[in-house]
């Protein structure tokens, strides 16, 4: 779609569109009924994710460095699904296609800060499984309370920081020509690519956000697991190599949920359609925040037990108040 006529275009230098036109996927019938169904995952999502929140606050025992991690993971996994689902699902359920200039670089911003949360949150209970396991004895003194803050700040603090810097470079960038964007949301190469004039800094960003989000966090935790390995490759009782390791499930879960659909689509980023890698993209924004808190109550010993736990206090207290009523 052309924004300005080419005689134009010769007299400006700088433009700022008053709106971008998000296009969704291309020449497919029905999808009506596929944002439906991401947005039946966003509600499972926010609901399990509520559900994590609440259980580790309401349960003293999971209070430890651990589940500060978890709980920072749920509470990522819940606000990153917010900030795109329901926008995604008034804009194409609906028909607003239309999204204005700072509208749309504000969506850009709150998509990738909050999505780009939960690698690092898989780093840091990388870290965890990685003290716990290797260096036992000096877990009490690594891993406390205020260091696991002060990771998780530090994190926060970063992702923001880049992203606004990323982001606030788009301000110089001047688009004179087509204003659609062919994705499902404002992104950060699709949006760079419709710049008239050089965005050679900006794609130095988008660079370094993409290692940071994605190539670091995932060598740090394969490096973590390979030490992790190593350390129980000298444990001579398989048993408690296979104890030690049960430890590790939940979260090299979560783990290949979220890295092994972006290999895919990094992978054969060249062979597939623009379609396909939208749905990729749009289902590894959605499921690894609705699997995860589902992983972590059925994988994770201690969740199942403050479940039970939790359930058996509201039982008792039902049959409390039935017996003051009665008496």
């Amino acid at each position: 779609m052309e924004l300005l006529n080419p005689d134009l275009e010769k007299n400006i230098t700088f433009v700022r569109p008053a709106y971008f036109i998000l296009s969704g996927f291309i020449d497919i019938p029905d999808m009506k009924y596929y944002y439906v169904f991401l947005f039946f995952v966003y509600i499972v999502s926010v609901l399990g994710n509520t559900a994590v929140m609440v259980i580790i606050c309401l349960d003293h025992t999971l209070r430890t460095p651990k589940y500060i991690a978890v709980f920072n993971l749920a509470f990522a996994d819940l606000v990153g699904s917010s900030a795109v689902v329901p926008k995604v699902f008034d804009t194409f359920q609906f028909d607003h296609r239309y999204i204005p200039y700072n509208d749309c670089f504000t969506f850009m911003f709150f998509c990738y800060t909050c999505l780009a949360m939960e690698p690092l949150n898989l780093v840091a209970l990388a870290y965890d499984r990685l003290i716990a396991i290797s260096f036992p004895l000096h877990y009490q003194v690594k891993v406390t309370h205020r260091f696991m803050f002060s990771l998780i700040a530090s994190f926060w603090l970063l992702i923001i920081s880049v992203a606004l810097i990323a982001v606030a470079l788009f301000t110089n960038l001047s688009f004179c020509k087509s204003v659609v964007i062919n994705s499902y949301f404002c992104d950060y190469d699709l949006v760079q690519n419709l710049a008239c004039n050089d965005f050679t800094l900006t794609w130095i960003v988008g660079c370094f956000l993409s290692v940071l989000i994605l190539w670091f966090p995932l060598l740090f935790i394969l490096s973590c697991y390979s030490y992790i390995g190593y350390a129980l490759s000298k444990v001579a009782a398989v048993k408690e190599r296979v104890k030690a390791f049960k430890t590790c499930t939940s979260h090299l879960t979560l783990v290949a949920i979220y890295f092994l659909p972006l290999m895919f689509t990094f992978a054969l980023n060249a062979y597939i359609d623009a379609n396909t890698r939208l749905i990729n993209m749009s289902l590894s924004a959605v499921f690894p925040p609705m699997l995860n808190p589902f992983i972590y109550v059925l994988q994770t010993q201690e969740i199942k037990v403050s479940v039970k736990k939790l359930l058996k206090i509201r039982d008792q207290s039902k049959i409390t108040v039935k017996k003051a009523i009665l008496n």
